[in-house]
């Protein structure tokens, strides 16, 4: 993905260069060139004494609509190029270049000046200069004019005198051009360089504000350009997390690099070298990361979602748990009550332990969203062991103290049994997000470590609230069927909903492995249900089951262990919709061919997707619509973990999937719910 996004840069960059040589070595001296869409002109700075130094301006005033490059021109364009021609004795040192802007073209970051702006040059006059003697000094300078649509390769060949001793040439504006120079920060910055991101400490008083923060990287091919950049306070610190180029990484020992403050062009120049970088820190919104909402709110969406959550179609495969456990809790308050609180400490549990576990591998670099657990063939495996082993255990097959199906026993047993009947429910109930959780969920990515695991607590708390409330009410408990010889029928029952969780999970196994890998799943699976019904006969004939259940346990932990980490399948979507693949990118040449794009991301372990793409997506009548009005749809695959949906999903606030985005032609970018109706898309595509 990345690969393609480099070669377009590398296309631009080598046609820019051709036509800048052409310029230079095809046309006639003699013709007269087009006047230049930036302006140039070589101004002499403050005077110097004989062996001191004067600074040299490069004068560069864009015409409306044009703009030039910073040293690091980003995903496309080019620097400035100068060619000296100085009096013996004379040298020049680096240009300084005031600080940048950020331009987003087709997709493609640009470093960039819209408007007047000097480089300066430090010139060092020759050590004999007598005062009042004359040096000629000459430029060839070249550089890249560029519109929103076009580049111009552009030189001039400019001139001027310095006056040794003499008075310099407008002192007022070389104050000002001086003051637009990043100031350079005295104190060390540490970085971290990892394969996922660059990770800077940048010592930075809390006083500082910092309106619209973006930090420009000297060096070439170490960060992704156009990638949101996330920045977190710590004390006097300032945290930067900038995900890493795709292609052709470079290691550099240092880096190089300007932080910019605000849209005034305030900021600071800094070098950073290997060091500690903490983790933490309070997130601060900036232009390339979304606003968040205060935090109450976002607890409230959280527990909305987590309520929510427990009608959408991915929990319903666990809902069987939960009904046998709700039954049975009818035989005595004081066991409801116990078994409610039980729930939801292991559903709260098992949200913070997900949680803790994805904000960590974030705070490492990993691209890992929401429900990032069924990205990884082998978690798929172990659901489906234990989804097998439990329908198996409904069937009577066996019998086994499985969470929330023991039929009597002491309150600690109710206890346990509860409180690991809400821990499988919310690692199994978690793939997909409901509306309101995707917000909040969202912002728990970006904010710091104790309000994002309260984030995760709230959501936890959602999705046990009808439990609790079923516990602690005894109206509600009233409603609940009494005990009887009928639940062993719904047992049963159960077992149809919890069979259908495993065989979702083995067409899930084969989607991320292929064949192979979903025949040594089952070979697996069999075993261990095999030796449960071992298990099962032995108990049935008044023997010990210990052995056969120590064989299902060796079988299951051989299968993780042997079973190979299978590779990414190929692409390939059955679809009646004219599909491409989604990429960065394939995004930005889709909204500029001026038609609507809809960008809709999926997994195969996400039942709301399916359930969203089987009532709204695969439709004729929005295929017609789509056709009509010139619709592009991109789709991407989050099945297993891709760091450039990972990204784009950050950018969009969403943790995890269904996203859906429509792109209007001319309007900014519009988010839809995460429960489409039938009608929904055709009717946007029809506007």
């Amino acid at each position: 993905m990345h690969g393609s996004f480099m070669d377009t840069r590398r296309y631009r960059l080598f046609v820019a260069v051709m036509c800048h040589l052409l310029a230079l070595f095809l046309l006639p001296a003699t013709v007269s060139a087009a006047p230049n869409h930036i302006a140039a002109q070589l101004v002499v700075g403050p005077p110097a004494p004989g062996g001191g130094q004067v600074t040299l301006a490069i004068d560069m005033k864009p015409e409306k609509g044009w703009h030039g490059y910073w040293t690091n021109p980003g995903d496309a364009g080019l620097g400035m190029q100068l060619d000296w021609a100085l009096p013996s004795g004379a040298k020049v040192g680096q240009p300084q270049y005031p600080v940048p802007h950020t331009l987003i073209v087709s997709g493609l970051m640009n470093h960039v000046y819209e408007s007047d702006y000097a480089v300066l040059v430090p010139l060092t006059l020759p050590a004999n200069a007598r005062p009042g003697s004359r040096l000629s000094v000459r430029v060839k300078a070249q550089w890249l004019a560029c519109t929103d649509q076009i580049c111009v390769p552009e030189r001039a060949d400019l001139g001027t005198e310095v006056v040794v001793g003499g008075p310099g040439q407008d002192p007022a504006r070389f104050a000002e051009w001086t003051r637009r120079l990043p100031a350079p920060l005295d104190a060390p910055v540490n970085m971290a360089l990892s394969d996922k991101a660059l990770r800077l400490a940048i010592p930075l008083p809390a006083s500082v504000d910092l309106g619209e923060p973006h930090v420009f990287i000297a060096q070439d091919k170490v960060v992704d350009y156009a990638a949101p950049q996330v920045f977190a306070r710590k004390g006097d610190l300032l945290l930067v997390t900038i995900p890493r180029v795709g292609f052709d990484p470079q290691r550099p020992t240092t880096i190089e690099g300007v932080l910019k403050f605000d849209r005034a062009g305030n900021g600071i120049s800094f070098t950073a070298r290997p060091g500690a970088v903490p983790t933490g820190g309070e997130t601060i919104a900036t232009g390339d990361a979304p606003v968040l909402p205060a935090l109450p709110w976002l607890l409230l969406a959280a527990l909305a979602g987590g309520l929510l959550l427990n009608v959408m179609p991915c929990v319903f495969p666990i809902l069987s748990l939960k009904a046998l456990s709700l039954a049975r809790a009818g035989e005595s308050e004081a066991h409801a009550r116990i078994e409610g609180l039980a729930y939801a400490a292991g559903v709260i549990v098992a949200c913070l332990a997900l949680g803790g576990v994805l904000v960590v591998l974030r705070a490492a670099g990993e691209e890992v969203g929401w429900a990032f657990q069924l990205q990884e063939p082998l978690v798929v495996v172990g659901l489906l062991l234990l989804a097998s082993a439990i329908t198996a255990n409904l069937l009577g097959l066996f019998e086994f103290a499985v969470p929330g199906f023991v039929a009597g026993g002491s309150p600690r047993s109710y206890t346990q049994g509860a409180f690991a009947t809400g821990l499988l429910a919310a690692f199994v109930a978690t793939p997909c997000t409901g509306p309101f959780m995707a917000s909040a969920m969202g912002a728990a990515l970006l904010l710091p470590v104790v309000p994002a695991l309260a984030l995760f607590a709230t959501l936890g708390l959602g999705i046990a609230l009808p439990f609790i409330a079923v516990a602690f009410i005894p109206a509600l408990r009233r409603r609940l069927p009494k005990p009887g010889a009928w639940m062993r029928r719904f047992r049963l029952i159960m077992a149809v909903p919890m069979g259908l969780t495993a065989l979702a999970l083995a067409w899930l196994a084969w989607k991320i492995g292929g064949e192979w890998f979903l025949l040594g799943t089952l070979l697996f699976t069999g075993i261990v249900l095999a030796a449960l019904a071992g298990a099962g006969m032995a108990q049935r004939r008044g023997r010990s089951a210990t052995p056969a259940a120590l064989l299902a346990a060796f079988a299951a932990i051989a299968g993780l262990a042997i079973l190979p980490q299978p590779g990414p399948n190929a692409a390939h979507v059955d679809s009646i919709l004219k599909t491409a693949p989604f990429s960065e990118e394939a995004l930005a040449q889709a909204r500029a061919s001026g038609n609507p794009v809809f960008v809709y991301m999926t997994a195969d372990w996400c039942l709301t997707c399916k359930v969203n793409e089987e009532v709204a997506i695969e439709r004729e009548d929005t295929r017609a619509a789509f056709e009509k009005a010139g619709v592009v749809v991109m789709r991407g695959d989050w099945t297993r973990r891709d760091p450039e949906i990972t990204r784009y999903l950050t950018a969009q606030g969403a943790a995890g999937v269904p996203l859906y985005v429509w792109y209007a032609p001319g309007r900014a970018p519009e988010k839809l719910p995460q429960v489409l109706t039938p009608a929904l898309l055709a009717e946007k595509a029809g506007r």
